[in-house]
């Protein structure tokens, strides 16, 4: 192909890798070239027609019969007809009867500006359009103006359908190549010569992306006069092109059914030894296939690896290339816009992303490496994509193949028949990285990146893996016999005579042959001729020689997948957050009452006022205000005064009126506080109804008119002293003494204190999901989901009630909800993880937990990139040693913002491990680490597991607990954690399996001695057992460690109960003091108040137990021994009256009741009845 002097052909063209060089003309001097035309040349190049397939890839198959139509074959590589058949995606002709007619693409280059930039003296150009391997056409010779520009206007056009020579995968990734000459000045006679001065590339895709025109402005790039100039990859002019069609190219389903496949190799890091830059030359190649419409695979190659030796990094960002051959500026093969960014090691999809490899990562990057840096794109109909779809979900790893060629040079125009049958059968350094493509068929996703580790390519273990049954590199080996025609290209040394085996491989092949040999001299079986199979094992060996080099030098591929539309799209944030509204629509506060009880009896004493003012007036109209002397009247003139009043109201109508303003007030108590609409069915029930209406709206006009005479105003109640926070702590205590009851009425209360409070809307669920009443809990979850629809901790426990309700498709939007509306919480994609494993959708819960790993260690690389002075690492480092409950910030998964801040500790809370510094567990070779616990058994890092056990046992899911606990399981390299069996033993205590529980707690114990959390739960395990002995001994273990466990409360509570019990009353009440300072509860200072009752400290066990009864006036054990109090002080009526609760609230310690009334018979009061 006539593309001027230093130009390379088309890529295929003349067999894969294979570099073409035009000569000059014979007599120094050069025609300017025409399209279709060759300049005389003393080695061959192939000109390809119009029409004519330029790629062996993609040709018809067919010879061409006329002499101009009739390429030139090239002597590296076998002729076109020659094909393999083994590629369908190439060969196979159109099967539509009726092929979609050509549609035509338009190419007008405007202008060419900046010219003199990359030649100052450059006068006369033109400029030279070419696709797919075929000159378009050349525009007319053309001034350049001083400025620097040069107006070409030139227009050609070249056909595409799907099926035809340019397709849609053309389109997508082949750009039109424009060349811009310089046409030197010549004597007459003689033809002008040319000269290429600058490339530029003009990218299609948008045609594809549903654009019928468009404009650019494509960077001009300098080529280089010589193969030893080198120059700078900066843009120095530039071309005004415009690209456009009658009509798009896709229809309208093909656009939105359609889809654009971006596959981008990077590199190959840490080449194997044998790869050297000087010596033979080779090329370096990768391949893999993409599944086409019906039985086609399109084989997607990447060639021409450079082979860079040790030193510095690729920079980043770079450019992303071409898959280009025939490019003679080397700034043109770079993608417009298109860069390699590359990112941390931990954000990555493939393999090697794991902390303790990235040291690994950082060294392959500066030694010896395959640079291709080249993007492919392939276009998908939407056929081809629902067959990408369905192979991705039938077999997860996709087979990436890499092998190393020889380019050999021709010997005398034609291959020795040895040479060939050598080229038919080995493939060198055949190897194979498997790539898991299943992350695409998750919703959204629309790339992968990271790099793959390279195998030896065995045909079963591929099969195994792939369930590919054939390699692409044996399909195109009769096409990978590369020629070197002396043209250079970067990275490719000096030529070879021809394709033979290295000197390593020669003598690698020469010592396993001397082995056999020598196994064949010792052996007893008569020496025979070999066989073809022998041969063939023996290449095979020795290729498996070759191939095992990549697993010994830790070669792998860096490599990008991307697709322009999700496979599996994903529902929208506005979409989800829709759907759940719909499902719990915001609940408006209910409207106050116009009606009720309370409304009837105030309206009824407003009423009484009213009347009581009126008389009053009445009365001093008739007797004058001023009282007698000493303000005292005598009963007679009382009476006279009253006769008199009553004669004048009934006398004036005023009784009337007044009677008539009651009965409407009445009529209101009787509906609404008695609750009478309809008739009495006997005389008795009506007589008796009015008695006791009648005695009631007596008393309530006394009310009403004592409020009315009263001097002071009376004094509103008391407000409660009990805050939220407290109602919690007292429903905990509830909670862990089984008095469920009592913990309904606590959650109840707080719910009562404020309905807009998320959080207690949630701890109230909580405590429903603890007695499995799920239906009350996912109200209460959904009630708190109404106030905030953005409430993640709502959303994922909406999730948790409904699994537990069988609600699959709920909560899979609940779960995917909250991952939209946080993509950071780690929480949440573990549990949406959990739930697509309990759905035995593995692909969805292998992206989840891929990414909730991804966010912890991004977290905890962010944790240690804080700096710390050595006292301080000390320190925190004791931390994690002595206590593993996660501190407010590292190990939350999550913080409520409606009052969780000032939230009370929280009791049997699971405790955690910290998350020791991954450097501790990974790296022997650091620096000096912070003193491991008594058994030496270092701990491991914070899993995603156990951030969600962390958040599970709080609300109580012990379904999620247990799957979160299975994979924990598995989870540490070193085996179960001290959390893990802690967790465990708090489950397991909660279904009173105690000999469950002891056994975690024994593990738990050796795995972290000093852990005061195991301690407590030990002792708690002990104290329902009722082993107080070993109890005691575990909970002063606890609050001997310099931190605290995560339920002191309850430690102290129950040691205090201990020690009262062994009649330790001093030690007793430093206990429970120290549970008052912790959290105070009515509990605590009842603690306080028996110890300094038995101490006889009376002073301060009354101040104690009023505390404790101002806390929670319903403890009949506080009334008790008020009770007791003051009988030893002697004041009888406080004592009956305390004795008075003591009874209605029902004493159930027996022995404290039967102590009272012993103290009673002995003081002579106490009990109303005596």
């Amino acid at each position: 192909m006539p593309v001027g002097p230093g130009a390379r052909p088309a890529a295929g063209e003349g067999g894969l890798g294979s570099n073409v060089s035009p000569r000059e003309d014979s007599d120094g001097g050069g025609e300017r070239p025409r399209p279709f035309q060759q300049e005389s040349d003393s080695r061959a190049i192939l000109v390809i027609p119009p029409g004519e397939p330029a790629n062996p890839l993609r040709g018809s198959g067919t010879r061409p019969e006329s002499r101009q139509q009739r390429a030139m074959e090239v002597l590296a590589g076998p002729p076109a007809r020659k094909q393999s058949s083994a590629l369908p995606a190439a060969a196979a002709l159109p099967s539509d009867p009726q092929p979609t007619p050509p549609k035509p693409v338009q190419i007008a280059v405007l202008k060419a500006r900046d010219l003199k930039t990359i030649k100052s003296d450059v006068s006369v150009t033109l400029v030279r359009a070419e696709y797919n391997g075929a000159i378009l056409g050349d525009s007319s010779t053309t001034n350049v103006l001083p400025n620097g520009t040069a107006s070409y206007n030139f227009t050609t056009s070249f056909d595409c359908s799907p099926d035809g020579r340019n397709s849609w995968d053309d389109i997508a990734h082949k750009p039109v190549l424009l060349t811009v000459i310089e046409v030197l000045q010549s004597e007459k006679r003689q033809k002008e010569k040319t000269m290429p001065l600058g490339q530029a590339v003009v990218d299609l895709l948008p045609l594809l992306q549903g654009q019928c025109s468009f404009k650019v402005s494509a960077p001009l790039y300098a080529v280089p006069t010589s193969p030893l100039e080198s120059l700078q990859p900066e843009a120095k002019g530039g071309l005004e092109v415009t690209v456009c069609t009658e009509e798009p190219l896709l229809s309208a389903s093909q656009l939105s059914n359609g889809n654009l496949l971006s596959v981008t190799l990077e590199a190959a890091y840490s080449a194997p030894e044998a790869f050297a830059p000087s010596g033979p030359l080779q090329n370096y190649m990768a391949c893999l296939q993409v599944p086409a419409a019906g039985e086609k695979e399109v084989p997607l190659l990447f060639k021409n690896g450079i082979l860079k030796p040790a030193g510095e990094k690729e920079p980043l960002p770079r450019p992303k290339k071409w898959p280009l051959a025939n490019v003679m500026a080397p700034g043109a093969l770079s993608i417009p816009n298109s860069f390699i960014v590359g990112g941390p090691y931990e954000d990555e999809d493939g393999e090697l992303n794991k902390r303790e490899d990235r040291e690994f990562r950082i060294q392959a990057e500066s030694t010896k490496r395959i640079v291709w840096d080249m993007e492919r794109r392939c276009y998908l109909d939407p056929a081809a994509v629902a067959i990408l779809q369905k192979r991705i979900a039938e077999c997860r790893y996709w087979p990436v193949e890499v092998c190393r060629m020889p380019v050999a040079s021709p010997s005398k125009g034609k291959t020795s028949k040895a040479d060939k049958g050598d080229e038919d059968k080995q493939i060198f350094f055949h190897g194979v990285a498997y790539v898991n493509m299943v992350p695409l068929l998750c919703p959204g996703v629309k790339q992968i990146r990271g790099a793959f580790r390279v195998f030896t390519y065995q045909d079963s273990e591929v099969f195994e893996k792939t369930k590919s049954q054939h390699s692409v590199f044996r399909d195109l080996r009769s096409q990978l016999s590369l020629t070197k025609e002396g043209s250079w290209t970067p990275g490719i040394s000096t030529p070879l005579s021809r394709a033979v085996p290295s000197k390593s491989q020669k003598e690698d092949k020469e010592k396993i042959t001397k082995e056999k040999d020598s196994n064949r001299k010792t052996s007893s079986v008569p020496k025979i001729q070999l066989s073809d199979a022998t041969v063939e094992a023996e290449n095979v060996t020795y290729l498996s020689l070759d191939g095992q080099q990549y697993v010994e030098a830790g070669t792998f591929l860096v490599m990008e997948i991307k697709l322009d539309k999700a496979l599996v799209p994903k529902r929208s944030r506005e979409e989800l957050t829709g759907r759940v509204k719909q499902m719990i629509p915001p609940r408006p506060p209910l409207p106050p009452r116009t009606a009720g009880a309370k409304k009837a009896v105030e309206g009824y004493h407003s009423h009484v006022t009213s009347i009581a003012v009126a008389i009053l007036s009445e009365y001093h109209e008739l007797f004058g205000k001023r009282l007698p002397d000493r303000g005292a009247i005598d009963h007679q003139t009382l009476e006279e005064q009253k006769r008199q009043l009553n004669f004048e109201l009934n006398s004036s109508g005023k009784y009337f009126a007044f009677k008539e303003q009651l009965k409407y007030a009445v009529v209101k108590i009787v509906r609404e506080k008695y609750l009478k609409t309809t008739a009495f069915e006997t005389q008795e029930q009506f007589q008796a109804f009015l008695s006791e209406l009648y005695v009631y709206l007596v008393d309530q006009m006394h009310v009403a008119l004592n409020q009315l005479l009263s001097e002071e105003a009376a004094s509103p109640a008391p407000l409660s002293r009990t805050t939220r926070e407290q109602l919690w702590l007292f429903a905990r205590e509830a909670e862990v003494n089984k008095d469920y009851k009592l913990a309904s009425l606590y959650h109840q209360q707080r719910v009562a204190q404020d309905q807009r409070n998320i959080q207690c809307w949630l701890d109230y669920g909580a405590f429903c999901l603890l007695l499995e009443e799920t239906t009350k809990a996912q109200e209460c979850f959904q009630q708190a989901l109404s106030l905030d629809p953005h409430h993640i901790q709502s959303l994922l426990l909406c999730g948790v009630g409904a699994v537990s309700l069988q609600h699959y498709e709920e909560a899979e939007l609940f779960f995917e909800d909250a991952c939209c509306l946080e993509p950071s919480n780690i929480v949440a994609w573990t549990l949406s993880g959990l739930f697509y494993e309990l759905q035995n959708n593995n692909i969805q819960a292998e992206m989840a937990f891929r990414e909730a790993k991804k966010l912890l260690q991004a977290q905890l690389a962010k944790e240690r990139s804080i700096p710390e002075a050595a006292e301080g690492k000390k320190h925190i480092s004791a931390v994690c040693v002595s206590s593993p409950s996660p501190g407010p910030e590292e190990c939350l998964p999550e913080r409520v913002a409606d009052g969780s801040a000032d939230k009370v500790p929280e009791a049997v809370e699971p405790a955690l491990a910290c998350a020791a510094p991954e450097e501790e567990a990974t790296a022997p070779e650091a620096a000096p680490k912070a003193p491991a616990s008594v058994s030496g058994v270092s701990r491991p890092p914070c899993t995603i597991f156990m951030k969600a056990v962390e958040f599970l046992m709080k609300v109580n899911a012990i379904q999620f607990v247990h799957m979160a606990l299975a994979h924990e399981l598995l989870s540490p390299p070193g085996g179960p954690s001290c959390a893990y069996y802690l967790a465990l033993a708090q489950t397991s205590l909660l279904k009173e399996d105690f000999s469950k529980c002891e056994e975690c707690l024994c593990e738990a114990v050796r795995i972290d001695y000093v852990n005061p959390n195991v301690w407590a739960q030990k002792g708690h395990l002990c104290y329902l057992k009722r082993d107080f002995g070993e109890a005691k001994e575990c909970y002063e273990r606890t609050i001997s460690f310099v931190e605290d466990a995560a339920d002191m409360h309850f430690v102290y509570l129950r040691l205090g109960s201990i020690y009262l019990e062994e009649k330790e009353y001093g030690r007793a009440k430093q206990t429970y003091l120290l549970a008052c300072k912790n959290s105070a509860s009515c509990l605590t200072w009842l603690g306080v108040g028996i110890a300094c009752y038995r101490l006889d400290e009376m002073a301060e066990a009354e101040d104690a137990l009023s505390e404790a009864n101002a806390l929670n006036n319903t403890n009949a054990e506080v009334w008790a021994y008020l009770a007791l109090i003051c009988l030893q002080g002697g004041r009888q009526l406080e004592a009956e009256q305390c004795y008075k609760y003591v009874v209605k609230l029902g004493l159930r310690n027996a022995a404290l009741l039967r102590e009272l009334r012993a103290a009673q018979q002995r003081f002579g009061f106490g009990d109303p009845a005596f």
